[in-house]
């Protein structure tokens, strides 16, 4: 049975501020904590309403400071927003606070559109090529074994242990993550078109490393579980809505959950949450033990990593205890 773990990004629902999102996902990660899950993992997004999670570093110290054990982590930080070494020093912060305890995942997405990334000083003419030089910078910068090439010293940073992962929805990442000998996230929870080729492409290219001597694959995944399977769908509800706002340009918090409302959408809406779902399982817990165990089968995922765009606080917390039994009962 592969390991369970918590993808969080603080989401803000309708009738709710930012304090209180972040409140929840302390809650909801002392309670995975307490579930027996691997790793609370947050995500950088910016200028949207309904996620909490922008300055990802900072709630990672908050949720690990109200945790004791689970791994707290970034998944992930969207590097071309950031100079490799200002994160190297948050991250090596992070880690000189909570030892052992710190994950940092990367992507090379900017986590925004254009005009928030112009705000946050992204250079919008580098290449996308630039990412694998970045995260070799930054993994430099942590290293201990005498001065970096950069002749710069990341403090808090060097030294640390700070695991890096590789995120990402194509492959790209997956040829990165191979040829770095890094653990590589796939966000098949929203982006599941390429997931079977870049966890083949990424077993296959697969160079060990000082971190990682084996492959090891870790795949998003959502769940929303609840006693019946009427009840489960009613609660994906909300994640659909959050997805047909934001790819009609209208993001907002996160919606009540809508009876019927895949059913109310057009023919081609249905397709594409269809497609973009395809990484889920839904219902009651008989239910969502079968879509689990078909998912982890057919992709020998090491890990999942569990999504949960739920509503209702209490009935997201209800959804990760029956995934966890689920993972046990597996």
């Amino acid at each position: 049975m592969a390991v369970l773990s918590v993808l969080d990004l603080a989401p803000i629902a309708e009738g709710m501020d930012a304090s209180q999102a972040l409140r929840n996902s302390l809650a909801l990660a002392q309670h995975a904590e307490r579930l027996g899950y691997q790793r609370f993992w947050l995500a950088e997004h910016h200028s949207m309403p309904g996620i909490a999670s922008a300055a990802t570093s900072l709630v990672i110290g908050h949720v690990a400071a109200g945790t004791s054990s689970i791994r707290v982590g970034a998944g992930g930080i969207m590097l071309p927003n950031h100079s490799p070494l200002v994160i190297a020093e948050q991250f090596g912060t992070l880690a000189a606070l909570f030892p052992g305890r710190i994950d940092l995942g990367l992507g090379r997405a900017p986590g925004s559109d254009a005009s928030t990334a112009r705000a946050l000083r992204r250079n919008l003419l580098a290449s996308s090529d630039e990412f694998p030089q970045d995260v070799l910078e930054l993994m430099d910068y942590f290293q201990a074994d005498g001065p970096n090439d950069y002749g710069v010293m990341a403090v808090p940073g060097a030294g640390q242990d700070v695991p890096i992962w590789i995120l990402g929805s194509s492959l790209f990442g997956a040829q990165l993550a191979a040829a770095l000998g890094l653990p590589y996230a796939f966000a098949s929870h929203f982006a599941p078109a390429q997931l079977h080729d870049a966890i083949a492409v990424y077993r296959r290219t697969f160079k060990p490393s000082r971190q990682l001597q084996k492959p090891y694959v870790m795949l998003g995944f959502n769940v929303f579980a609840a006693d019946t399977d009427e009840e489960g769908h009613l609660l994906a509800s909300s994640m659909q809505q959050s997805f047909i706002r934001l790819r009609t340009g209208q993001p907002g918090k996160l919606a009540p959950p809508r009876a019927d409302y895949f059913q109310s959408l057009s023919l081609p809406e249905q397709a594409m949450l269809t497609q973009v779902m395809a990484g889920s399982a839904i219902g009651s817990p008989i239910t969502v033990r079968q879509q689990m165990k078909d998912f982890i089968d057919s992709t020998q995922a090491d890990e999942l990593i569990i999504a949960a765009m739920i509503y209702d606080h209490d009935a997201r917390m209800r959804s990760y205890e029956i995934a966890a039994q689920v993972g046990r009962d597996l």
